[in-house]
């Protein structure tokens, strides 16, 4: 994580975000899914999910929007750069095994509330796992 807030005055419609690549562990999907309170089998237990038609579990989106957040928030500097909108859309899932590499770039700026919004993507081996836009303040 960047130990430095981002400053608003320093940043430009289409900076891109440095790349981040997140390795897909059975740990990281089960440990989100157990974090956030979703029990869902197809999150922890293999043979459940394949049951479901699923190769292996599969992660949660309550797991991808931490991901995002700590993509955009990497970013911007920390918890000093409070995050103001987030919107995803899911697409392919998330299995073990596969690395999920986060791209983005700002899109808008607004002067009145100093808050900046990033577009990006986050994709795997099948395409792309998430999609959206992320607002977050900036000093």
């Amino acid at each position: 994580m960047n130990s430095e807030l981002r400053r608003y005055d320093d940043v430009k419609v289409g900076d891109e975000l440095p790349a981040l690549a997140v390795p897909i562990t059975v740990q990281l999907i089960a440990g989100g899914a157990i974090a956030t309170r979703d029990y869902f089998p197809g999150h922890m237990d293999k043979d459940a999910a394949q049951e479901l038609g699923s190769p292996h579990v599969f992660m949660n989106i309550l797991t991808t929007n931490g991901l995002v957040q700590r993509f955009v928030e990497g970013w911007a500097g920390g918890p000093g750069a409070p995050l103001r909108d987030l919107k995803i859309k899911l697409g392919a899932p998330n299995y073990p095994g596969d690395t999920m590499t986060f791209s983005g770039s700002v899109t808008d700026k607004r002067d009145a509330d100093r808050s900046v919004e990033v577009t990006l993507k986050g994709k795997n081996q099948y395409g792309s796992h998430v999609t959206g836009t992320v607002r977050v303040g900036l000093a």
